[in-house]
């Protein structure tokens, strides 16, 4: 029984984004040329490999045994055929991250673009996801999470601005027809455009003065969930319907160009910045070993002092 080695990748690129739109993003590979490479592949093996509705596409219980078994094969694949970057004058192939949807935002995009410049040859894949993830799982050859989400057992190289903050801001359209906070305490009577996590959870929102904590658990009118909604949420404040709470990158161009209005800056918590996480091999991947290298560089090249009056803390999950 003859099997391409392309249909079993098209497979596992599919098994891990979930559907072929998403695969084809990620893969280089259109996603009727993937869906045709799935099913060439089960008729071969004569059974059904994927689950696909309208809405999405999951393994079957034989996809998943054979994604198991083929995720550490394809990895060794790529380690071996990564032995020849050793004989090239500059090092090539694919480097597959994992990144929060605020660090994909604000932390990631300059460093990246660097390091493509530096490195024509090596193409990155990047991942969107806020939840705890498994990088072999995901088949990610690195993450970046904040130091309190760090998986066990990894190596962890601080990547982007050391200390970042919280940043409370309305528009002046809502600040004049609401009044201005002067106390955390007072977004108790504000409607406050809130946050959930992907598992469900509301985080409170945190402020710190002087070694005082408070959290609290405001209302309002609109609640986003990670990733595009937040442009959702950041649109909502400036068209005056709230009070927004969000990390201060995200918001600071609304705040230079005074499309927002900052309150309660004294209170804004700083906390640590994030992390590039992997694990700890003998023999990392080129691309990954050439994107750790170029990260400790820019961060000597581009380090920034703390932010004035704030304590870096972790963020809290």
């Amino acid at each position: 029984m003859a099997v391409e080695m392309n249909d079993l990748a098209a497979f596992v690129s599919v098994a891990r984004a979930g559907g072929f739109r998403d695969a084809a993003r990620t893969s280089g590979i259109s996603a009727s040329g993937l869906s045709t490479a799935v099913r060439r592949l089960e008729a071969r093996l004569g059974v059904r490999l994927l689950n696909r509705t309208t809405r999405s596409v999951a393994p079957t219980e034989a996809g998943e045994r054979l994604l198991e078994r083929l995720t550490p094969a394809l990895a060794d694949m790529e380690a071996a055929l990564d032995v020849l970057n050793h004989f090239r004058d500059r090092p090539a192939g694919t480097l597959r991250l994992n990144v929060p949807a605020g660090v994909a935002r604000t932390v990631l995009p300059p460093i990246l673009f660097r390091f493509l410049q530096q490195y024509p040859d090596i193409r990155v894949e990047v991942t969107v996801e806020d939840s705890f993830v498994d990088l072999p799982s995901a088949g990610c050859d690195a993450g970046i999470r904040y130091d309190e989400r760090l998986e066990p057992n990894m190596i962890a190289t601080p990547i982007g601005p050391r200390v970042q903050r919280f940043a409370t801001a309305a528009s002046p359209a809502y600040l004049g027809a609401h009044g201005r906070p002067q106390h955390p305490r007072d977004l108790l009577d504000h409607a406050c455009l809130r946050g959930r996590f992907a598992g469900g959870a509301m985080p409170t929102w945190d402020f710190e003065r002087k070694g005082e904590v408070l959290r609290l658990d405001p209302t309002g009118p609109l609640v986003m969930r990670p990733g595009a909604a937040i442009d959702v949420a950041v649109g909502a404040a400036v068209a005056g319907l709230g009070v927004i709470h969000l990390y201060e990158d995200m918001l600071r161009p609304h705040l230079d160009s005074g499309a927002l209005e900052p309150i309660l800056t004294p209170w804004w918590q700083a906390f640590s910045g994030p992390f590039l996480y992997y694990a700890g091999r003998q023999h990392l991947p080129a691309p990954l070993r050439a994107f750790v290298d170029f990260v400790k560089s820019d961060a000597v090249g581009h380090a920034a002092p703390p932010a004035s009056g704030h304590k870096a803390r972790p963020r809290r999950a």
